[in-house]
């Protein structure tokens, strides 16, 4: 097993999740780090307890060296949230172990005994004693300060070209291989590390011309995949060139299925394969009808990028950062959207109201001296 794997359970009444790492000793640091940092992402926000298997007989100086390299990716009050589970019979426990065991200040179950009832009370223990607080994946001990990690970012690339979309997708992420929603009709999410920030992105597949209910599911999906703080932007991707008949309609069916709220935390993304300060694309984005229109929409937030050029990124972050800051709340949530979704029906009745009302019988009475 080379990733973690998460399972969902329930105790006394309680979601429970355990998360089951790799052996995390036989890696370089850098996929220590990317696996940790997915440990803390499946159980988020992050880990009430650590767990530590130890075979005594199999425990030496340099994989306690190696353990706390990995222990200090959790913070600096990880040992409080962590308990020793030796895993074999030992009589004798090495200077190893014993110093472990002193960090965590004494927590420790032994697997011989199989008594599921004390393992799952010493845990419950810890996380009284530490006020149900939980643990996080730090890079404070691996990066200078002027590397740390930024804030994630979560964003979905939207609009009619599907091709398009994952060609941006690898572009931002600086992948060359990525699951195409192309030929998809469902959401697809990646995600790595770009300009600092961990970026979660999320292809979100034409819905113009499905049926209703499929526009629903796909938009539901979408959001969800950005849980549980939200989309930060919805980066809506065109060539430099009008727009046809179904890009309208592309438009006009994430603005029925999102409302108008999404205005606030969308922005264009123009992708060209010459260079962006040309002035026939600048005349282009700036004199065009029906793009300006757009630009109105969307807070005159256009950005044009050649997608072969990776320093030509962070420009786009930045935007995206600047829209985190100026947006309040700062995310497009769930709970946006099901605000969106009451809009939407309360819109639907309204006008089913209106054209019962036009359709009612017309009758008329003619009263007078003529005949």
């Amino acid at each position: 097993m080379n990733h973690c794997v998460a399972s969902c359970g329930e105790w006394t009444g309680k979601s429970l999740t355990v998360v089951k790492t790799p052996n995390l000793f036989s890696f370089t640091e850098q996929t220590v780090r990317r696996r940790v940092k997915t440990c803390t992402d499946l159980c988020f926000p992050g880990p009430n307890v650590l767990l530590l298997l130890v075979n005594p007989s199999d425990f030496n100086e340099n994989d306690k060296d190696r353990l706390n390299f990995i222990l200090n990716l959790f913070g600096q009050t990880v040992f409080r949230h962590t308990m020793i589970v030796i895993t074999q019979k030992e009589k004798r426990i090495c200077p190893a172990v014993k110093e472990l065991l002193k960090d965590c200040g004494s927590k420790s179950y032994n697997m011989v005994k199989r008594d599921r009832k004390q393992l799952m009370g010493s845990i419950d223990k810890i996380v009284h004693e530490n006020k149900e607080q939980f643990l996080t994946f730090t890079e404070d001990i691996t990066r200078p300060e002027c590397e740390q990690m930024k804030l994630p970012l979560n964003l979905v690339l939207c609009g009619r070209r599907g091709a398009m979309k994952t060609s941006a997708a690898k572009a931002i992420l600086g992948q060359t291989e990525l699951h195409s929603v192309s030929n998809s009709s469902e959401c697809v999410k990646h995600q790595g590390e770009v300009c600092g920030h961990w970026v979660s992105l999320v292809e979100l597949p034409a819905l113009y011309g499905k049926p209703q209910e499929a526009v629903m599911e796909e938009s539901l999906r979408c959001i969800s995949l950005c849980d549980p703080e939200g989309v930060h932007a919805f980066i809506l991707v065109l060539p430099v060139a009008p727009l046809t008949d179904e890009d309208k309609g592309e438009l006009e069916t994430i603005q029925d299925a999102f409302s108008s709220r999404v205005n606030d935390f969308t922005m264009i993304l123009f992708t060209v394969d010459s260079d962006p300060t040309d002035p026939a694309v600048l005349n282009f984005v700036r004199q065009d009808k029906d793009i300006q229109k757009l630009c109105q929409r969307y807070g005159q937030r256009p950005v044009i990028v050649n997608i072969k050029d990776k320093e030509q990124i962070p420009k786009l972050l930045d935007t995206v950062e600047q829209m985190r800051c100026t947006n309040k709340p700062c995310c497009y949530t769930a709970v946006t959207f099901a605000r969106a979704q009451i809009d939407l029906i309360t819109k639907n009745m309204v006008t089913r109201d209106e054209e019962k009302q036009n359709t009612e019988p017309l009758r008329i009475v003619l009263i007078g001296k003529t005949g």
